[in-house]
């Protein structure tokens, strides 16, 4: 996103019946309370700010969610002593849609976390350029929009590399996603430097399911399971379980031995870094 598109910069346009609608609305209304006691009209307020008046009155009646840099300036601008600043943390997560804010609420807690990815690289170890690949090659096309709002979230969920004390992380990958340049040859450059660096870290395992094994445990498709403090935890895999989310001991416990059986098949950590590397010596 380009950084000299104040009109960009100002928010993501909220979606129909996203169920952070009355949040959204609300800092839309104090905005517009705000300006109204400064006594600045929307052209004012635009202007100070560096947005034209057109976004302005999106975020003023909810229709678009404003950026927590926008509720910084916006409450320096308006003299609001605090009270739009208040309601930033509110929407940087109302800003996500609601699965992955559902998602990065779970990745948060979590103390451990299994995954198995087969189409692409697993979210949580893409860069942006890799991302936005997959964003703008969807279908149907996602608006531009769209695509900046769901880079963001995806990106926001990388939080998990950075918290104290450090969740145990593994990753399996299929050898295919691995090498399908996907936005090109230089994306995929690039992301497979990531994977080198993110692969070193010490609560970090990362292994490669080669293409040719004779078995292979991960046929029914990706596997995700996170597991948290209390010792409760909850799993996911498109081919079983009807695709829902499963919290029960014994379902956990299939996926649980599935993964377990990928991670046997795969290649060891030391064995798929060195993969990695050969393969982004070959691009």
């Amino acid at each position: 996103m380009s950084s000299g598109e104040g009109v960009d910069e100002a928010g993501w346009d909220l979606e129909p019946g996203d169920e952070s609608a009355p949040l959204v609305e609300a800092v839309g209304r104090l905005v517009r309370i705000c300006r109204e006691a400064a006594g600045l009209r929307v052209a004012d307020v635009g202007e100070a700010l560096g947005y034209g008046e057109d976004m302005i009155r999106k975020i003023e009646r909810g229709a678009r969610i404003p950026r927590p840099e926008f509720l910084d300036r916006a409450d320096e601008v308006l003299k609001a002593s605090g009270h739009l600043k208040a309601f930033k943390g509110d929407v940087e997560r109302a800003r996500y849609p609601k699965k992955v804010r559902e998602l990065k609420e779970l990745e948060d807690g979590a103390v451990e976390l299994l995954q198995y990815s087969n189409h692409n690289i697993q979210g949580l170890l893409q860069t942006p350029e890799y991302a936005r690949a997959l964003f703008e090659m969807r279908q149907p096309m996602h608006s531009p929009d769209a695509v900046e709002r769901g880079i963001a979230a995806r990106l926001a969920r990388k939080s998990i590399f950075e918290r104290e004390p450090a969740p145990t992380l593994s990753f399996v990958q299929e050898q295919v996603t691995l090498e399908r340049p996907l936005g090109g040859n230089m994306v995929l450059r690039r992301q497979l430097e990531h994977l080198l660096e993110v692969g070193k870290l010490r609560n970090v395992t990362l292994q490669v399911m080669p293409t040719k094994r004779e078995e292979h445990a991960g046929v029914q498709g990706l596997i995700q399971v996170l597991k948290f403090a209390d010792g409760t935890a909850v799993g996911r895999c498109p081919g079983a379980f009807n695709g829902r989310p499963v919290s029960d001991p014994r379902d956990l416990r299939i996926l649980e031995l599935r993964y377990g059986m990928i991670r046997a098949q795969a290649l060891t950590p030391g064995e798929s870094l060195a993969f990695i590397e050969r393969t982004l010596g070959e691009l």
